[in-house]
């Protein structure tokens, strides 16, 4: 799967939320900027171009959803940042985590219990 810019991925969390969704409706959820509809247009085809969504056409307007989930697209996000900033190690990042403040001993403990109980 080909990397999505910050852009694209900004739009893919918006067709996510939307399930399918026409070029206006993405163009009303984006909020931050004042983005023009020719530029979404073409954000949501270069999307479609890396396979992350299809369209439905009704004569010249096209409908787009998703083809790839949100959890398929955080597991490979995580698996490749595991790779590149932790030498491939869940624990480093976890501890990178820890170490920044960013999760909780009670969360540690939380997530101690799910692996425990998937090991059963």
């Amino acid at each position: 799967m080909e990397k999505l810019t910050n852009k694209e991925e900004e739009i893919m969390h918006i067709l996510w939320k939307l399930e399918k969704a026409f070029v206006k409706e993405v163009l009303a959820e984006i909020t931050e900027e004042n983005l023009h509809y020719n530029t979404v247009s073409t954000i949501i085809r270069n999307i479609e171009e890396k396979g992350y969504v299809a369209h439905k056409a009704y004569g010249k307007t096209h409908q787009y959803f998703p083809v790839v989930s949100k959890e398929i697209y955080r597991k490979q996000f995580m698996n490749t940042a595991s790779k590149k900033f932790f030498n491939n190690s869940y624990k480093n990042m976890v501890s990178f985590f820890a170490t920044e403040e960013k999760i909780s001993a009670e969360e540690l403990r939380e997530i101690l219990a799910i692996i425990e109980k998937n090991e059963k």
